[in-house]
């Protein structure tokens, strides 16, 4: 049977997946990728997450008895013009900016590589929850903020492969500056990285910080309702720049169901500026933690 292997590499886990053409999965094996943040930065040394990755697929070729039509890897960072590698990622993952999998993986078809998010949209449209969308934004909710654009109904990447990364919007410019140096950004406003700081040191997990105010604690519910409302106000002032049809919301904290997307729509009822009350779709995506490694499968089937 004809089927691509579908990798999502990340700082925590590694997923993989073999998809046939019509986007069933075939096999999906998850392991832990290993990366401590550190690790050697030495061009002649071997990524430890290298070796598990190809190790992984050679299992999952294995075990359908041939080789995949084609592999892609979906990773966090920005993606390479010609999608060949991820070209930037400070401060996890040493050894991935550059790596260059086509090669590694001695593959005779370019094997290509694409941002986390991009590939959980590229997955989303094709067998998840934006599959009877042509225009579409994703946001992908966790230690950071990730984003993808459908546009016409491709993945748009830009000039540069860096559209859509829309954790690092600004919502406050006199806010401290993110990762790339953008003051006040969404990824700072609603991120897990920031929460921490953003609570004075009363929660670092999302988790407790939403069971909290679930359970009705005033600081959780103030702290929580203002990193929601901080969301709404990002995501209004993306649909007036894009007008899609719908919002796809993924990534972990997406998995808080209701107690985000009750308030998240109150908010976005206040904000969003709707014609004849027609108001953009807010629902969440589908493909949970695979929707990376279905996305980069299908890339692959179509680079």
């Amino acid at each position: 049977m004809k089927y691509s292997i579908g990798v999502d590499l990340g700082a925590t886990n590694i997923k993989i997946v073999a998809v046939d053409a019509s986007g069933h999965v075939l096999a999906q094996i998850r392991e832990a990728t290993g990366d401590i943040g550190g690790g050697s930065q030495d061009p002649d040394t071997l990524p430890s997450w290298a070796g598990k990755v190809k190790s992984l697929v050679v299992q999952l070729e294995s075990d359908g008895g041939a080789s995949a039509s084609s592999i892609g890897i979906a990773a966090p960072g920005l993606a390479a013009r010609d999608n060949r590698s991820i070209v930037r990622m400070p401060g996890r993952l040493a050894g991935l900016e550059g790596f260059d999998w086509t090669d590694f993986l001695k593959r005779p078809e370019m094997v290509p590589v694409l941002n986390d998010a991009h590939a959980a949209l590229v997955g989303e449209h094709w067998i998840g929850a934006a599959r009877e969308f042509t225009e579409a934004i994703l946001l992908t909710l966790g230690t950071g903020i990730g984003g993808a654009l459908l546009i016409h109904g491709e993945l748009y990447q830009g000039v540069r492969a860096r559209a859509g990364h829309l954790g690092h919007i600004t919502l406050d410019s006199s806010g401290p500056p993110d990762i790339i140096g953008i003051p006040g950004s969404l990824e700072e406003a609603f991120g897990e990285c920031t929460l921490q700081l953003r609570s004075h040191g009363k929660y670092q997990s999302t988790r407790q910080l939403v069971e909290d105010y679930r359970s009705g604690k005033p600081d959780a519910a103030s702290i929580w309702l203002e990193s929601v409302r901080q969301l709404a106000c990002a995501i209004a002032a993306l649909i007036n720049v894009l007008d899609p049809q719908a919002v796809i919301i993924g990534g972990g904290i997406a998995r808080s169901g209701a107690s985000l997307f009750d308030p998240l729509n109150c908010f976005l009822e206040q904000m969003e500026w709707c014609v004849a009350g027609d108001r953009v779709k807010l629902l969440a995506a589908t493909l949970g933690d695979l929707s990376g490694a279905i996305g980069a499968a299908r890339f692959a089937m179509k680079t």
